[in-house]
């Protein structure tokens, strides 16, 4: 990560996890253990990439990123909420998320599984004040946020996911296995990185084009990284990652399966560079947005 960026990161990370901790209910309110495991995933060392992307999605379209801090909030708590529940043993069966055991293995998978439904109701909570901003337009942000979220976006994505598991992918022609898995990953992964950037430019007034330009970025960014985590899962310090075992153990269907690794590194590459030239139009304020999207396929967890 370039030092300008993490010193962003660094800056913005402190005033999210504040600002989350004021937000969610403390472990001693009732009913303590479901707030203790919402609390437990949450301050469990994310990047907090998508909360990063809100505010930078509100400050490149001319507004102060502390105005959008509870829409930060709550697209992290999407995000963790849809993390506890990929780790159940129905859906992944993970034992490790960055290298702690994961919400079912310490609070038991009834506890983890309304720790993720609190957390995913929580978050349109708060999206449904975001603090002092103009309320014309909370109902298209709370729109966006349930469209990347849901069977159009991230649950939509993981559903395809789960019925290519096992190795079913293998069975389908090649032109289907590259539809199929561009559009898991557009949606599991890229709906909800496009919702962070683009709620936080919505919450801003961002014009038509300006929003046209950051869907394009959250798109290419968000297959961008899926890609990259594809590749990580085959290069990288399993110790790194937080995690055990691999998606060609599991016969996942991934960009690594189908392109191997210089293509796939190839094409995140590529995406990176469309998602900067969407950017253009925003000048030097764009920087943020840029140095992300490199650092989105240089990362090594």
């Amino acid at each position: 990560m370039k030092p300008k960026l993490k010193k962003y990161f660094e800056k913005w990370c402190k005033i999210v996890d504040k600002a989350l901790d004021f937000y969610l209910p403390k472990e001693n309110v009732e009913p303590k253990k479901i707030h203790k495991a919402m609390r437990y995933s949450i301050f469990a060392g994310g990047k907090r990439l998508r909360p990063v992307l809100v505010v930078a999605g509100a400050e490149v379209c001319g507004m102060s990123g502390q105005k959008v801090l509870a829409q930060a909030c709550a697209l992290e708590m999407i995000h963790t909420y849809s993390l506890i529940h990929d780790d159940l043993p129905a859906m992944d069966d993970d034992d490790l998320r960055r290298g702690r055991p994961t919400n079912h293995k310490v609070f038991g998978e009834a506890a983890a599984i309304l720790a993720g439904d609190a957390l995913l109701t929580y978050a349109f909570k708060i999206a449904s004040k975001n603090g002092k901003i103009n309320g014309s337009a909370i109902p298209e942000v709370v729109h966006a946020i349930a469209v990347g979220a849901g069977t159009e976006g991230m649950v939509g994505g993981q559903a395809i996911d789960i019925e290519m598991e096992g190795g079913r992918w293998m069975k389908l022609s090649r032109k289907k296995q590259e539809e199929v898995l561009d559009r898991i990953h557009e949606n599991k992964t890229a709906a909800l990185i496009q919702a962070s950037v683009i709620s936080g430019a919505k919450l801003a007034g961002a014009s038509p084009k300006q929003q046209k330009a950051l869907m394009e970025y959250g798109r290419c960014i968000g297959l961008a990284f899926q890609i990259a985590d594809d590749v990580l899962d085959v290069v990288a310090d399993k110790k790194l990652l937080g995690k055990k075992g691999s998606d060609k153990e599991n016969k996942k269907l991934t960009y690594v399966a189908l392109f191997g690794l210089d293509k796939s590194r190839e094409m995140a590459n590529a995406l990176v560079a469309k998602a900067k030239k969407s950017l253009e139009i925003f000048g030097n304020r764009g920087w943020v947005l840029s140095d992300l999207a490199d650092y989105i396929v240089e990362r090594t967890h």
